[in-house]
């Protein structure tokens, strides 16, 4: 994974860049201290995957990652911030932020969700989904023994095929069943149905 670094705080830089620059299979090719030095180094780089903060001087994270996704849409995007306000959430997903981690979160286990999200799981911390969370869902009171379990999984960033090792089933069912959840709880993806799950 070629890693592309975004921060305005030198300490919090550099920590991360040492960190996960020891990880066999990341490669940081380059860090930015702004908004517009992430597109510039983006642009250029090619990264797969961005760290990106949010509040900076400039340009900031959630405009940087608008910016970025529309010119390259296969770069996945992790925002690393201390704000965890709803609108600030809310703005860093519908720019294209395919997960959201709050800077409390341990720098260790950055690198296994940054693996996930490069799967294609979008990853968004515990507290940041409960930010998200609707204030009652009763629909959720619907699901059967197997759709909670599926609910669970699925929230906590599993893939369907880690489900499916998990409670035994075949791939088709997990993602039929995920069906069958979206539906009945009235979500339209699996960011949604963890939502939902973490607020019951």
């Amino acid at each position: 994974m070629r890693l592309l670094i975004v921060d305005d705080d030198p300490l919090i830089l550099s920590s991360l860049e040492i960190k996960l620059g020891l990880e066999a299979d990341i490669e940081i090719v380059g860090c930015a201290h702004d908004g517009a030095e992430a597109v510039r180094l983006c642009d250029a780089a090619a990264p797969d995957a961005a760290l990106m903060d949010i509040r900076m001087p400039g340009m900031d994270g959630i405009a940087a990652t608008r910016i970025i996704k529309n010119r390259h849409p296969n770069v996945r995007i992790m925002m690393l911030t201390t704000f965890d306000d709803r609108p600030n959430i809310q703005q860093a997903l519908a720019a294209g932020a395919d997960g959201y981690l709050l800077k409390t979160d341990k720098i260790s286990g950055i690198a296994g969700k940054l693996r996930v999200m490069m799967d294609g799981t979008s990853i968004l911390g515990a507290e940041v989904l409960r930010k998200l969370a609707p204030t009652e869902n009763p629909a959720l009171e619907a699901l059967t023994s197997r759709e909670r379990d599926i609910a669970r999984l699925v929230a906590q960033g599993l893939t369907n095929k880690e489900i499916a090792g998990e409670l035994f089933l075949s791939e088709g069912t997990v993602r039929n069943n995920i069906v069958v959840i979206m539906e009945k709880l009235n979500v339209t993806n699996r960011t949604q149905l963890g939502i939902a799950y973490y607020e019951a």
